[in-house]
């Protein structure tokens, strides 16, 4: 492959990437996010973030707890930062681990429990998706939930 058609390749994947962003995209994701956390009747916070970092949607469910707010975008940016979905953290972040207090060198910018998972479209990665609220097995859930349903597209 030549040079232009790389360039062109590029520019055709980045094209496709951001029509996943879309408005239509980002609700139907958010709604069936939202009906697996019914399903298993927790109460949580969606963020859907940009390749930089920037939540494109952040969705609260009524009686989802205040820190949900606040860790919901963390974690999708903890799975952008590290790529890698946040489970896979904890236990390189431990005591003993090759990454322990990362967290704290970070400002506490860094989450390590589940429930942020990068978006690889593609194998590229475009985003990440960060779900809270639950314990971090149903976040994780609905996390996957959420990432499955966003690379369909609209």
């Amino acid at each position: 492959m030549n040079n232009l058609e790389e360039m062109i390749e590029k520019a055709v994947l980045t094209v496709q990437a951001e029509a996943l962003f879309s408005k239509k995209n980002l609700q139907k994701t958010i709604d069936i996010a939202e009906n697996k956390a019914q399903e298993i009747n927790v109460p949580v916070t969606i963020c859907i973030s940009d390749l930089a970092g920037n939540p494109r949607i952040l969705y609260r469910m009524a009686e989802a707890k205040l820190v949900s707010l606040t860790l919901a975008p963390k974690k999708a940016n903890s799975a952008l930062m590290m790529q890698a979905p946040t489970k896979d953290l904890n236990k390189d972040t431990e005591p003993g681990g090759e990454l322990y207090q990362i967290e704290t060198m970070l400002d506490g910018k860094l989450v390590t429990f589940a429930g942020g998972i990068p978006i690889d479209f593609k194998g590229k990665i475009i985003g990440a998706i960060g779900v809270s609220g639950g314990l971090v097995s149903e976040d994780q859930l609905i996390c996957e939930t959420a990432v499955a349903a966003f690379l369909k597209g609209e």
